[in-house]
């Protein structure tokens, strides 16, 4: 028995796509628990926000008048004959990782062994759990099943292993990766599936883009903070593991990654042409880090034009990563704030006029973030000094990355955000 788990919350311009996807998974109806988790407070997804609909189904179908819209779908889909339980919390406990907790718990559960989890925007193949399941099924030291990492991620726990790791826990915002890094502690072993690929919705603006950066980088710096110990002084897992996950997983891609491009390249280098008795050499500045990129950037040839304003926007992106990296490790205000990630539905080819939501306009002033744009000033004044009086070219990437750091500060990419 399979159980497929949706945590969602206002999801008002994604939530069919989602149900749809999981009841349309091929997989026998009376094996297959489709479980939405509705988290919502926004009164167009808790109840009809159009009064004459309301009124219309009033008179036709009074016990549904008063459901919300995701109720109403898992509702439509299980007069299809799915098995789609529609779940409700009084608090938004734990946020995600409480939702998903909480689901676990409910009666019917007990028969399931495996559990699927999607986000709302996640728009799994029909065959994902054919081509998933069967690993689970032949290896049982095998714990989950991961799909490729396109947007996000896709994965089928065992729910054996699950539960005896500990389950879902709210301590930190990415509870997938805390739960993955508790379950291999106890030895459970992962598949990663490079052919199964799930579709699902990449953030619309740049608001949106870096709330959910702050969320991973902030969540990975602090799980490392609580669980650091733990993975140094457990037995069950030999020496060299322990060392990857602290080194190389924690420490290489989730601290220094954020922390050098920044200093490197937005802080040492600027300085640099300020203070003459600071030298930075050529192939610290150019060839590795050139070197390094085209490593990455070799896997997709078609994209390789884009380099450099990849660059130039990861470093700006790296000044917002690396703040999240110090808040997550040294537990400050914020560390556990969770925004939602606003979607907007673009995986649907056509959406009914009476789907689309009206939005408040939103003010330019609105999208700006001022320490980009004083941080991006700053820039503009270290590249026209070293313009007038230094005897180098840094100039000509400062400049560059001045404009890119104005740009993503004022906003200039990106659909428009709504002031909701």
């Amino acid at each position: 028995m399979v159980l497929v788990q949706i945590p969602m919350y206002n999801e008002r311009e994604v939530y069919k796509l989602s149900i749809g996807a999981a009841c349309g998974l091929s997989w026998p109806s009376d094996r297959l628990i489709v479980q939405v988790l509705d988290d919502s407070t926004d009164p167009t997804v808790k109840t009809w926000y159009d009064r004459l609909r309301k009124t219309l189904v009033q008179q036709a179908y009074p016990a549904q008048a008063d459901m919300g819209l995701v109720e109403l779908e898992c509702k439509s889909w299980g007069n299809k004959g799915k098995n789609v339980k529609y779940e409700v919390r009084n608090t938004r406990k734990g946020y995600k990782a409480g939702a998903l907790k909480e689901g676990l718990l409910r009666d019917y559960v007990r028969q399931c062994n495996y559990v699927a989890i999607f986000d709302a925007d996640f728009q799994p193949e029909p065959d994902f759990l054919l081509r998933t399941i069967p690993y689970l099924v032949r290896n049982p030291q095998i714990g989950l099943v991961q799909a490729h990492w396109e947007f996000g991620t896709a994965g089928v726990w065992r729910i054996s292993a699950l539960e005896e790791a500990g389950g879902w826990k709210d301590r930190t915002t990415v509870e997938d990766m805390d739960l993955a890094v508790r379950a291999g502690l106890k030895g459970w072993k992962f598949v990663y599936l490079a052919d199964v690929k799930v579709k699902s919705e990449l953030p619309s603006n740049l608001k949106t883009y870096r709330h959910q950066q702050h969320r991973w980088t902030c969540g990975a710096a602090n799980l490392f903070r609580k669980v650091g110990a733990e993975i140094l002084f457990t037995k069950e897992v030999p020496f060299w593991w322990k060392f990857y996950l602290l080194y190389s997983f924690f420490f290489v891609r989730k601290v220094v990654a954020h922390v050098v491009p920044f200093m490197l390249y937005c802080v040492v280098i600027p300085f640099s042409v300020l203070i003459p008795e600071v030298t930075v050499p050529v192939w610290g500045v150019v060839y590795v880090p050139t070197t390094i990129t085209l490593l990455h950037a070799i896997r997709n040839t078609s994209s390789i034009h884009f380099i450099p304003f990849w660059i130039l926007f990861e470093n700006v992106m790296s000044f917002h990563r690396t703040k999240a990296m110090f808040i997550g490790l040294l537990e400050l205000g914020g560390v556990n704030e969770w925004v939602v990630t606003e979607k907007l539905g673009n995986g649907s080819n056509t959406k009914p006029a009476s789907q689309i939501l009206e939005r408040p306009p939103c003010r330019f002033w609105d999208r700006w973030t001022m320490s980009e744009i004083l941080f991006s000033i700053f820039l503009f004044f270290c590249a026209t000094y070293n313009l007038a009086y230094g005897g180098d070219y840094y100039f000509v990437y400062i400049y560059l990355q001045a404009i890119a750091f104005l740009v993503v500060g004022i906003g200039f990419c990106g659909t428009i955000s709504s002031n909701s």
